[in-house]
């Protein structure tokens, strides 16, 4: 298998000097790697390392092909076209110009013949036949301009495609034509993704801790199972050592003080002059070599323990693992939680957007919103939480509810976490506040952290925070794609607490497998609607 790139004890640092990894050695070839690890540890930057972005704090980064990148996407300027966005202008351009025959002759030197071929399958094969790249890109919904982007790499055809969380803000449709892609492709693939789905499509996983970077044979799945093993055994054997060094402090302990009641009793002896006084130095004597012996074996013991300890430790990473629970909400089983009766709902231009939803949630129900972007599922959550009011038909709220979107819009950039907690329980106190945003893991100083310097899944914990841990907690909880942007870890923790929620839930989400860990019941599937229908 040829090898596209060789990592050599490379080292990353943000610009602040803050250390990122060290000392990762990895070859890259031609085979479709999943890159894992915590928000912030560096994938976004060893993607950049690797196509000659970034430069190493230490260790080289050697370079033997061709590499696409595909960064996660960003609002595009208004005026730039689809294929400005996605980088094919001029390639295009060209061709452009020869078939007008206003070309150079650097044009004819450099045109990439086949490019519009291979660009069309490409297009085709994520869903967007047809599409025409002279169009504006903000035209396109940003999982189009994704889709769109890994066509224009793919139509590129780079022994190593670098992709930055490819299937993000896709709909379950997008999601799955671009696992498709990548499960044909041919050549190399490092792809930083939490996506269970896409992940199971790999060949191998590389997970980045602060310990380091470790390869996995195999997807998702074996990754998983040999993860947590190796997480059970690394804890048996910290546990093992420090019971280990406990004994030899208490062995070590107990020895001292029956040396200690030997010597007290020497002394006494002596001072009594019972016995001779040559045999009372040699046993002297004797103790304390004895004494020595045992000092010395006692502090080898306990070095030989100490030691044992820190290879241990050093086994597991140095890390607050995320666990939280969310408090009761005291929601009755036969309870309506939610009901919406022929309900239907149309912006200012009198387009709909839905129309005759009905629908009824009892008691603890655990309820999916689903269908491809632009069905409406926003405006459904919406409607179900109270913020709009149907055009058509009637939504009835029964219960207290409190909706999260995707972006925790609800609470502001600039605002301190604690500032955001008393906004919305303005009847806490400072110790309340505290309190609560400490069961979500917000602890001392992290309670005081503006709001925009949060990774995705601590602005998602403190939503939670925020809208659970007030005098009246919700009985309904509603939920818009609260997996996008957090890694394996925070996802897991949010999916463990969502699970124990004792209230109703209702979800929108392209993640089947977050679905099901949080064990939705039924499925509310809206169907697509045509590009005229307005906004959604």
């Amino acid at each position: 298998m040829p090898t596209f790139v060789t990592l050599d004890g490379l080292a990353l640092r943000t610009p602040d000097g803050r250390r990122l990894f060290e000392n990762l050695t990895l070859s890259l070839g031609a085979e479709r790697t999943g890159l894992v690890g915590r928000n912030g540890i560096g994938k976004t930057s060893l993607l950049r390392a690797i196509a000659g972005e970034l430069a190493p704090a230490a260790g080289s980064v050697t370079r033997r092909g061709t590499f696409g990148l595909l960064r996660q996407i960003v609002a595009p300027p208004a005026a730039a076209t689809i294929a400005e966005v996605t980088g094919l202008a001029e390639p295009l351009d060209r061709l452009r110009r020869i078939a007008a025959g206003e070309a150079t002759p650097d044009d004819v030197a450099e045109a990439d013949w086949t490019l519009e071929a291979r660009l069309s399958a490409a297009l085709a094969e994520l869903g967007l036949g047809g599409l025409d790249l002279q169009r504006p890109a903000a035209s396109l919904s940003g999982g189009q301009l994704t889709r769109a982007a890994l066509a224009a790499q793919i139509a590129s055809a780079p022994d190593l495609l670098l992709l930055d969380e490819p299937t993000n803000n896709l709909d379950a449709e997008g999601r799955w034509l671009v696992a498709e892609t990548l499960g044909g492709w041919r050549g190399g693939a490092l792809v930083v993704s939490h996506d269970r789905a896409l992940l199971r499509r790999m060949d191998r996983i590389l997970e980045l801790t602060s310990l380091g970077a470790r390869v996995y044979g195999g997807g998702y799945e074996l990754y998983a199972e040999r993860r947590a093993a190796e997480d059970a055994a690394a804890a048996r054997e910290l546990a093992d050592a420090r019971a280990a060094l406990g004994r030899v402090r208490r062995e070590t302990q107990l020895a001292a003080e029956r040396k200690a009641r030997r010597d007290a009793a020497g002394r006494r002896a002596r001072a009594k002059g019972d016995a001779p006084k040559m045999l009372l130095d040699a046993q002297a004597e004797r103790a304390e070599a004895t004494g020595g012996r045992q000092t010395r074996l006692a502090d080898r013991l306990k070095a030989e323990a100490g030691e044992r300890l820190a290879e241990a430790e050093a086994k597991v990473e140095r890390v607050r693992r995320l666990a939280f629970e969310l408090p009761p909400s005291g929601l009755p089983a036969g309870r309506t939680v939610l009901v919406f009766e022929q309900a239907g709902f149309a912006y200012g231009d009198g387009r709909p957007v839905l129309s005759d939803i009905s629908l009824r949630m009892v008691g603890p129900e655990r309820v999916a919103v689903s269908g491809p972007n632009g069905a409406g599922k926003t405006t459904l959550i919406r409607l179900a939480a109270g913020e709009l009011a149907p055009s058509a038909g009637q939504v009835r709220l029964a219960v207290p509810a409190a909706l999260i979107d995707q972006q925790t819009a609800m609470l502001r950039p600039e605002e301190p976490l604690l500032a955001a907690y008393r906004r919305f329980n303005p009847e806490a106190t400072t110790n309340a506040a505290h309190a609560a945003l400490a069961r979500f893991l917000f602890r001392n100083r992290d309670a005081d952290k503006p709001v925009g310097s949060l990774s995705g899944g601590e602005r998602l914990r403190g939503a939670l925070a925020c809208v659970l841990c007030g005098q009246a907690p919700p009985q309904l909880l509603i939920v818009d794609e609260p997996t996008n942007h957090l890694d394996l870890d925070s996802l897991t923790a949010i999916e463990a607490a969502l699970i124990a929620f004792d209230g109703a839930l209702m979800a929108v989400s392209h993640d089947r497998d977050f679905l099901a860990a949080i064990g939705v019941e039924r499925e509310i599937a809206l169907p697509a609607r045509s590009p005229s229908s307005g906004p959604r």
